[in-house]
């Protein structure tokens, strides 16, 4: 079953900002989830209902996954010193 994979607009403007390599990186990471949305080294956080973290190196993506309307829903994208500030 392959879900729909969505970026919201911040978190679109994040990867913008990216430099190339890392881009094609969390890129391939971001199309594994349509696949997959709960691989192994994805982690539920604390704290959060419903958020996710898979890790691309230095780059956390913060998603939700949304099983009514197989969607996953990309939340955020920052270096890892950043991207847990003023979570939703």
């Amino acid at each position: 079953m392959t879900y729909r994979v969505e970026i919201l607009p911040a978190a679109l403007k994040e990867l913008a900002a990216l430099p190339k390599r890392i881009l094609r990186q969390i890129d391939r990471r971001i199309r594994r989830l349509a696949d997959d949305p709960r691989p192994p080294t994805s982690v539920a956080l604390k704290g959060v209902p419903g958020l996710r973290r898979e890790r691309s190196g230095d780059y956390p993506i913060l998603y939700r996954v949304e099983e009514d309307q197989l969607l996953v829903l990309v939340v955020r994208i920052r270096h890892r010193r950043d991207v847990y500030r003023n979570l939703p």
